[in-house]
């Protein structure tokens, strides 16, 4: 039997001088940071609602896992630059998804 192939995509982020690069896969909402789990990764919850606030908009929230490393910059930069990732891979995986973000964004 042939094996299932996940559908990845990819996006990188940038904020001050933090980069991340984020892969999001089909499954349940996780979310992993450079091999930990969000909640190892973050302590302040106002950082965990930045990362997901891309998901949260795109009600996308329990459709994807997403799998990142982050690199440079202090905790909220590195927030930042992947909350920019995940947008930027969520627009590759439906580009219907921007119009929702920038109203956001706007609002």
């Amino acid at each position: 039997m042939a094996k299932k192939e996940n559908v990845v995509f990819y996006g990188t982020g940038r904020r001050k001088s933090s980069v991340a690069r984020v892969r999001l896969v089909e499954g349940n909402g996780e979310i992993t940071i450079n091999g930990k789990d969000i909640d190892e990764f973050f302590g302040l919850e106002t950082l965990k609602v930045i990362v997901r606030q891309p998901l949260t908009v795109t009600n996308t929230t329990s459709k994807y896992d997403v799998i990142c490393t982050v690199k440079g910059g202090g905790f909220t930069g590195q927030a930042g630059a992947i909350r920019h990732g995940i947008a930027r891979a969520l627009n590759e995986a439906n580009t219907e998804y921007r119009p929702e973000r920038k109203k956001e964004i706007r609002s």
